[in-house]
């Protein structure tokens, strides 16, 4: 079973950029959709993106398209958020998630495992 760790998360200002890293605990095989999602207290759990294993090819939800980049490091296992233009609404916690089955679509019950969450707080 593929564990997930997420790091990176803290409180930063407004316009501010953060990183967000999740390491799996085995090698992530090609078939797999890694994906980041966010909640945010009180509201249902929110597509953020993800990235296809084996060709790097990306989605985005509407709300992070062209602020947030998902992007792997295969020999790390490692999958990663950078945020850009960070906004008060960004204030959520974040989860990392593996999908081994390739399907996506961002949907939430497709993805199998499941990192703890990292929180990230954007103050204005």
């Amino acid at each position: 079973q593929v564990q997930l760790v997420e790091s990176g998360g803290g409180l930063v200002q407004a316009g501010d950029s953060l990183t967000l890293s999740c390491a799996a605990s085995e090698r992530i095989l090609s078939d797999y959709i890694m994906a980041w999602f966010r909640q945010a207290p009180g509201k249902d759990r929110e597509f953020v993106g993800d990235i296809r294993w084996n060709s790097g090819g990306t989605i985005y939800g509407d709300s992070v398209k062209g602020r947030f980049t998902i992007s792997r490091d295969s020999a790390k296992n490692t999958v990663y958020l950078q945020m850009n233009s960070l906004k008060p609404e960004d204030t959520a916690v974040y989860y990392c998630a593996a999908d081994p089955k390739g399907y996506g679509l961002g949907d939430e019950l497709w993805y199998d495992y499941w990192g703890q969450g990292t929180q990230v707080t954007v103050s204005s």
